[in-house]
């Protein structure tokens, strides 16, 4: 089975290009869901129209399945709850200047 700290740490490699933030201290990942070769990872984005959807969910695809005993990665957009600034962690915060 497939460690779910693993699969975390794997998100924590994710940074929007325009950002200096990974997505998890971002707040944008909303579910992670661990199977015994498989992960599924419910995200969101910041704003709707945000130009990098593709790439986030690719490269975090991509990321997790390089995660030993992985042989399938679905990295899903959703929109509910909207994100909202309040979601980014407190290593977040200090990332953006904002402690």
């Amino acid at each position: 089975m497939v460690d779910e700290k693993q699969v975390w740490d794997v998100l924590k490699t994710v940074y929007d290009p325009e950002i200096p933030v990974n997505v998890v201290d971002l707040g944008l990942v909303y579910n992670v869901v661990v199977g015994d070769t498989s992960v599924h990872v419910d995200m969101t984005m910041t704003a709707r129209g945000c130009p990098m959807h593709s790439y986030l969910t690719q490269e975090a695809r991509e990321k997790l399945l390089q995660i030993p005993g992985v042989k399938s990665a679905d990295v899903r957009i959703v929109w509910d709850p909207p994100w909202n600034p309040t979601m980014i962690s407190e290593s977040g915060r200090k990332a953006l200047g904002w402690s």
